[in-house]
């Protein structure tokens, strides 16, 4: 018996519901998907649906079934990929600050929003003076303002 959706090349909406709700379940790959996905449909933990249901909507988990499966498993893994896309940090130092300044964060009076609001979040680090050797290694503080951004990469 071949299911509807085999015949017209599309896939049910809930065949691809399954296959994400296993990957939430577990992300990881195709063979490790494949037992998540007995697993799931032989507790019948998504909405209930036992293997003989899933197998009415596409998902078969046959041998003959398996190619099929291993594409949809495919696509919707890639899908997921596709909305973690990757994001870079950019880390930048304050406007126009001067290098021993305390943020205006330590500043009395002053509060985190309003130093947020302040600082625009591309500002470009601000160079510090030379210091001598023997001063550098005898100042070992870690006391730095450092502002981080989130930008998004380019792919």
């Amino acid at each position: 018996m071949v299911p509807r959706t085999a015949a017209t090349g599309t896939t049910h909406p809930d065949a691809v519901e399954f296959v994400r709700f296993c990957y939430h379940r577990r992300r990881v790959g195709w063979p490790e998907l494949y037992d998540e996905m007995c697993a799931v449909a032989g507790r019948g933990l998504f909405r209930g649906l036992s293997a003989d249901d899933l197998g009415g909507i596409g998902v078969g988990f046959s041998l003959f079934d398996m190619p099929a499966l291993a594409g949809l498993a495919s696509r919707v893994v890639a899908e997921e990929a596709a909305l973690r896309r990757p994001v870079s940090l950019v880390i930048t130092g304050p406007a126009a600050a001067p290098p021993d300044a305390p943020l205006s964060a330590d500043r009395p009076g002053s509060s985190p929003a309003s130093t947020a609001a302040s600082t625009p979040a591309s500002a470009a680090p601000t160079p510090t003076p030379a210091r001598s050797a023997a001063t550098a290694s005898d100042e070992r503080s870690f006391d730095v303002p450092i502002r981080l951004a989130l930008a998004h990469s380019r792919p």
